[in-house]
């Protein structure tokens, strides 16, 4: 960076910075020249963040966050603060309704000087979905306990090594014929170091970003159909997507054993898209990326005959006609 950043040799305690957007975070706070601390229940994961760090810049620390005396430790010493825990499984209610308000109270307590709380697109406390109300619910805890607390709302994340991109990309690969659910959900897609420069920015001048919930969307809205069909484009196959009726979806998703909850496919029918009535990337002074912008590299591992594959194959996907691909 060309200044010198508010963050350089400060302390940031990273909750839950073991995850796929902590990889992304981490990079960003390292950049600017902060020290952090990466609290996780299995913060090994992160082990591969130490090339990116100077000699005593990361740390890390076993954190249960459910367990009040386990986040006070991980706070210790800390100047600043960025909790990331989310999931889909598990005591919902605890862990992303009660936790986050646990942090933020001993932040308050410790002096912290700024708390980034990244919650999600859709939260909302009258959600049938324990995934929806519980990040709601962690929201109205954080502010509760930490006023000029930041929230951060991102849309779907993407990036290189996700797993959704990916987890389409390998079905797209192999098979001919393709069901879509909820093909008409619009979805606001967000590149995951955009989502990382949104925290890092906020961390930098929380008197401009404190108390203020950001929700994070990308430059385009796309629908699931859409989103297949640019995969299928970028990796230079002809593919059949079948749009599935909800009714289909939703008896999919209440089976044992699919890989969609019934909460995964009330949240995917709903749609994940910015709702005009936050602050948004414009706010943080970020110019969000399109996911174009990256396709076409990231799906070259999935193309037949990978980056050596005929270029005529790729632009035929994208013939609208149709043409015949091999």
């Amino acid at each position: 960076m060309t200044k010198t950043s508010p963050l350089a040799d400060k302390l940031v305690t990273v909750f839950g910075g073991s995850g796929y957007i902590g990889n992304y975070v981490a990079q960003s706070l390292l950049e600017r020249g902060a020290r952090l601390r990466i609290a996780s229940r299995h913060p090994e994961k992160a082990h591969s963040l130490q090339p990116l760090a100077n000699l005593g810049q990361l740390q890390f620390a076993r954190c249960d966050i459910t367990k009040e005396d386990s986040v006070k430790a991980a706070l210790h010493g800390a100047d600043y603060v960025v909790n990331l825990v989310g999931a889909f499984s598990g005591d919902l209610d605890t862990l992303m309704g009660e936790a986050p308000g646990t942090i933020a109270r001993l932040a308050s307590e410790a002096g912290v000087t700024a708390v980034v709380h990244v919650s999600a697109i859709g939260a909302d406390e009258s959600s049938p979905t324990a995934y929806a109300s519980g990040k709601a619910k962690g929201e109205a805890n954080v502010l509760a306990a930490y006023p000029a607390a930041t929230i951060m709302r991102p849309s779907i994340v993407f990036g290189k090594d996700d797993n959704f991109l990916n987890m389409f990309g390998q079905m797209i690969e192999m098979l001919p014929a393709l069901p879509v659910f909820g093909p008409d959900a619009k979805m606001q897609l967000v590149f995951a170091d955009d989502v990382a420069e949104a925290i890092a920015v906020a961390l930098e001048d929380p008197a401009a970003h404190g108390g203020h919930i950001y929700e994070l969307g990308g430059p385009e809205v796309l629908t699931m159909m859409e989103i297949n069909q640019r995969i299928a484009e970028a990796q230079g196959r002809k593919r059949r997507f079948i749009a599935m009726p909800d009714g289909v979806s939703g008896l999919f998703a209440s089976l044992p054993g699919t890989p969609m909850s019934r909460d995964q496919w009330t949240l995917l029918k709903a749609g994940s898209v910015v709702s005009g009535e936050h602050r948004t990337f414009a706010d943080l002074g970020i110019t969000p990326r399109p996911l174009g912008l990256f396709l076409d590299k990231w799906m070259t591992r999935y193309r037949r005959f990978g980056r050596f594959g005929r270029s005529d194959e790729r632009a035929n996907a994208r013939n609208k006609a149709g043409s015949k691909i091999a």
